[in-house]
């Protein structure tokens, strides 16, 4: 509580002919909403006393039956009789893939081993099945004569227009660097090529085909490690996927009620349409910012509902704890939950979980891979989205999918690294955030706006929120999507969304 909040609560007390004396300091308050503890210091105001001076002992107590208040319950949900799921005649058949936690110091050396690492791993997606020539070195470009086709592969360092309206690009790759231009032509080829370049961002990773000239490279071709159209794949069984993320347990916001109702869906509690989609839901994928978390942003205890971080993941147990047995549930971190906030973020730990423990109850790395009954899913909470919404042309929040399709081209989860982004990355020895393996789905959170599509064969979720719109959102004028629960079919390869703040 501020300054502002303790004035407004001696004015609601006054009225009330209640004094809080004056060895009450702030720091006894903090973290409580004004209103509900003068409504408490009021209920326990003594009786026939024409004055009462509250003191610190007593407001004390208050406060601590107030967290009591709020302190998180079991949720009592009952499979209902006559539901017979057939998900759980189904046995699971997973296979979890966490990425690796690695340390670094930040030291110079470990920037240039952590880009080694990217670039060896992107060159290697870009020369495996692709006819696009001989890759030299940048280095090696220096002994080679003007008008020689050339390929070369390297990281994006710089980009900027030039007076003449082209676009220069600088690549690295270890051994040296290369000006590349991209011509602003008349020919359609040319008009292709310009277009593709405004695509172009900072540290990824791309392969280029041109002509030298001089000390430059014309280029001709520009090329993104991307995804090769690949089969969708499908299972024998009828059963399906739901997806899920943001859901901010502790949060003012939380979208409590929809939630358990929702829950009351997966156990059959609910008639009416897709009661049978609900028998089919082996397996819940959850993609992050499972609770609010404490201190993410200044005065986010205002926004709080649960003011201590172990409270808010004892609540989100009990909600995991009532869905079914036989589904599987997988549950990765965000920015918003308690490990460190570089990615990639290893899973929930042990001191979080406290102990809770179910066999159906698995935790991913952030990114993380899991196997489905024989589909692979990749799933990341989501920041990289920001810095290319950000920069990339026609990307917005309120078409996510679009933004998850630019990092499946570049084949990375967060290809931007810099200060002018929101992302914080580990510079270890290895880039993890590389998409080495190709998924068949893709799923992340982050911007609470749910977006489904197809590319390349790769099915894309982004699966919203459980949380109402908040005030920052307001602000950017963001409009989620909350209480809308995807789920993938694995069989017939369909999504269904379901609207959980329209069921009732």
């Amino acid at each position: 509580m501020d300054e502002n909040g303790i004035k407004e609560l001696v004015r609601i007390l006054s009225q009330s002919k209640i004094i809080i004396s004056g060895d009450v300091t702030p720091d006894a308050m903090k973290g409580v909403e004004v209103e509900i503890l003068a409504e408490k210091i009021i209920e326990n105001r003594k009786e026939n006393a024409p004055l009462w001076i509250i003191g610190p002992d007593e407001i004390r107590d208050i406060i601590e039956s107030i967290r009591q208040d709020k302190a998180p319950q079991p949720v009592e949900i009952v499979r209902h009789a006559d539901f017979k799921p057939i998900a759980s005649e189904v046995d699971a058949d997973y296979a979890v893939n966490n990425r690796p936690n690695e340390r670094a110091e930040g030291t110079t050396m470990d920037f240039v081993a952590y880009f080694n690492s990217r670039l060896r791993k992107v060159r290697a997606i870009i020369e495996s099945g692709r006819s696009f020539g001989l890759m030299q070195s940048l280095e090696g470009l220096r002994n080679l004569a003007s008008g020689r086709e050339v390929g070369i592969v390297g990281v994006v360092t710089s980009r900027m227009g030039t007076k003449k309206g082209n676009v220069l690009l600088v690549l690295e790759d270890g051994t040296g660097d290369a000006k590349v231009v991209i011509m602003n032509g008349t020919s359609e080829q040319s008009k292709r090529l310009f277009e593709k370049a405004n695509y172009l961002i900072n540290d990824e990773v791309i392969a280029v085909k041109g002509k030298i000239s001089g000390e430059l490279i014309i280029a001709s071709e520009i090329l993104w490690p991307d995804v090769p159209i690949k089969e969708v794949k499908k299972s024998e069984q009828d059963i399906a996927i739901a997806f899920m993320s943001d859901i901010h347990v502790g949060s003012k916001r939380f979208l409590e009620k929809n939630f358990v109702h929702m829950i009351e869906w997966l156990n059959g509690n609910v008639e009416g349409r897709h009661k049978a989609l609900a028998g089919k839901i082996k397996y819940i994928v959850i993609a992050g910012d499972v609770v609010d978390g404490i201190g993410i942003y200044p005065g986010q205890d205002r926004d709080l509902a649960m003011l201590d971080i172990y409270d808010q993941y004892t609540a989100l147990f009990n909600f995991i704890d009532a869905i079914p047995d036989y589904i599987h549930v997988f549950v990765q971190p965000g920015n918003h939950d308690a490990v460190q906030l570089s990615e990639p973020q290893p899973p929930l730990t042990t001191d979080l979980l406290k102990d809770f423990k179910k066999d159906n109850v698995h935790f991913l790395s952030n990114p993380g891979y899991v196997t489905l009954n024989g589909i692979d899913v990749a799933a990341y909470h989501g920041r990289g989205l920001d810095s290319m919404i950000n920069v990339v042309p026609g990307l917005s929040y309120a078409h996510p999918e679009k933004a998850m399709v630019e990092l499946l081209k570049r084949r990375h989860f967060c290809p931007i690294y810099g200060n002018n982004v929101s992302t914080s990355i580990v510079p270890s020895k290895e880039d993890n955030l590389v998409m080495e393996r190709i998924p068949d789905i893709l799923h992340m959170g982050h911007v609470h706006k749910n977006g489904i599509a197809n590319y390349h064969g790769v099915e894309i979720v982004n699966s919203g929120t459980w949380q109402s719109r908040t005030d920052y959102q307001i602000k950017q004028g963001h409009i989620p999507t909350p209480g809308i629960l995807p789920i993938y079919e694995m069989k017939t390869r369909n999504f269904t969304s379901i609207d959980f703040m329209s069921e009732e």
